[in-house]
């Protein structure tokens, strides 16, 4: 449409009303796109996004054309090369020195700049993932399994999925993760968040696209969008071209970035919901309850402790005091205090004084005074708290181990469970009854990839929205595949003793 009136409804698929307000149809020129997706809304792209997205996911599509006759050898090589230039003084010098001015135009902003600066061990963890990419076996062209039959065999043989779309947060690092799909033979088409992009362009210029040369891998095997406009991401994302649409960051922008590529018949790994719960049962000893706490604290990110169930007996005053001194520990590691959400009927576990003494707590919009504990809602558990340097935790009483995950199953967003017990029974009572990829007995920082398995990871993904086809909850590069069948008939198949 050439333009767009004021107070025009506009339907998604589902029926659900939009109404144009006066500034989209202000802001609306033609050859923009205007997209009606009853989870994201009513979503305005530019045509110059979408044409910047456009330009980006050509060059992924016909680069994975190119990659089936790309050998293995190549994709190694590629990984080595890389990992090498980052190692070189002279290139990471450079993106140091341009993610010092993307830092400082986020904090002038407002901006968290917590994930944002890169570091010596972001560096390293780089290094490590491009060179662990490297060294993880492809099922590009394994045969899986062979099923024979009378006259014939067939083989299942792994093959590319085809172009793969990320969208992710401000993270630098996240180039290394996003090229972790090259190793299967696939390509990959990002979008950074505009916080990260001068520092992803220098990575690209210096780092990934010579490495891609170098290994005679075609140049648009890594691909990015080169905007720092959400639109662009909305309209990468519309791409029906694309096998696998991956996104990390916040809640609500993935659940809208994931609904949109849904909406194009793209299947999708979601990385944005996370806050790990933690069951403390009434036999486990108080020494490792803080020690578990602490180690599940030492920075805000999905697998990061941030519900606390304690099952009531005569030793819940002893098991909540650890919990606090797990999170005093965590807190004084950062140089800050700590916060305590206390749902309704529970706040005789922690100290009445917590209720009227202040502290201050960094968030990402900059530190505020408060409370140090603030009584919740008990529908209001599975919130998650977005802290910068101030850990935050849910802490409820409950009455049986059943309630606990109950709860979870209920209000969680379904990534991380642990239950801290001695009771073997216990333990096999919680993973048989939790509605979640990850259960562990300890911290819950042990659900990443590396950490683990082993394996660099491409991110994390939950039972929020149901359970996952196919996979597990760490999504790795040589998760992303398909299986083709090969028909022999006796005249051409080999032996059964091959």
């Amino acid at each position: 449409m050439d333009e767009l009136k004021q107070g025009t409804k506009i339907l998604a698929a589902d029926g659900q009303a939009f109404t144009v307000d006066s500034d989209l149809a202000a802001a609306f020129r033609p050859g923009d796109r205007l997209v009606a997706d009853s989870q994201a809304g009513l979503l305005h792209i530019p045509a110059a996004e979408h044409r910047t997205a456009t330009v980006a996911a050509d060059a992924a599509a016909a680069a994975f054309s190119e990659m089936a006759g790309v050998s293995d050898q190549a994709i190694i090589a590629f990984y080595d090369h890389a990992a090498n230039a980052l190692a070189d003084d002279r290139i990471w010098n450079e993106v140091t020195a341009v993610n010092a001015g993307d830092v400082e135009n986020a904090r002038r902003r407002g901006r968290s700049t917590t994930r944002l600066g890169v570091s010596e061990s972001m560096r390293e963890k780089m290094i490590e993932g491009l060179r662990g990419w490297a060294s993880m076996p492809s099922r590009r062209g394994a045969v899986l399994d062979t099923v024979r039959r009378d006259g014939f065999e067939v083989d299942l043989v792994g093959a590319a999925l085809g172009v793969v779309a990320f969208v992710f947060e401000g993270r630098p690092n996240v180039l290394a993760d996003a090229c972790g799909v090259l190793r299967g033979g696939n390509t990959v088409v990002f979008r950074i968040g505009s916080d990260a992009l001068a520092t992803a362009r220098t990575i690209m210029a210096l780092a990934i696209a010579p490495a891609l040369a170098k290994a005679g891998l075609p140049a648009g095997a890594v691909s990015l969008v080169d905007s720092s406009a959400h639109a662009a991401g909305w309209a990468l994302f519309l791409d029906r071209r694309l096998s696998l649409a991956v996104a990390r960051g916040s809640g609500p922008a993935v659940a809208a970035l994931g609904s949109l590529a849904r909406s194009a018949g793209t299947p999708v790994s979601l990385h944005g919901t996370g806050g790990a719960w933690m069951v403390v049962s009434q036999n486990v000893d108080e020494d490792a309850v803080e020690e578990a706490v602490f180690r599940s604290l030492d920075r805000k990110v999905c697998n990061t402790l941030n519900t606390c169930c304690l099952v009531n007996g005569p030793g819940v005053a002893r098991l909540a005091a650890a919990v606090l001194r797990g999170l005093r520990r965590a807190g004084e590691a950062r140089g800050a205090a700590f916060k305590v959400h206390i749902a309704e009927a529970s706040e005789r576990l922690i100290p009445d004084s917590m209720f009227t003494d202040e502290v201050d707590v960094v968030r990402a919009e900059g530190p505020v005074r408060e409370p140090q504990a603030e009584t919740i809602a008990t529908a209001d558990l599975g919130a998650e708290w977005e802290w910068e340097e101030t850990p935050e935790v849910s802490i409820v009483g409950v009455d049986s181990l059943e309630e606990a995950v109950s709860l979870f199953n209920d209000l969680s967003p379904r990534l991380v469970g642990t239950l801290l017990s001695n009771e073997a029974a216990e333990h096999e009572r919680f993973f048989n009854a939790l509605d979640s990829p990850f259960v562990g007995d300890d911290h819950t920082r042990w659900v990443d990839g590396q950490f683990a398995l082993g394996k660099p990871e491409l991110g994390l993904s939950n039972w929020q929205h149901g359970r996952l086809f196919g996979r597990g909850g760490v999504l790795t590069g040589d998760d992303v595949y398909t299986v083709r069948l090969r028909y022999r008939s006796d005249s051409t198949a080999r032996s059964p003793e091959e």
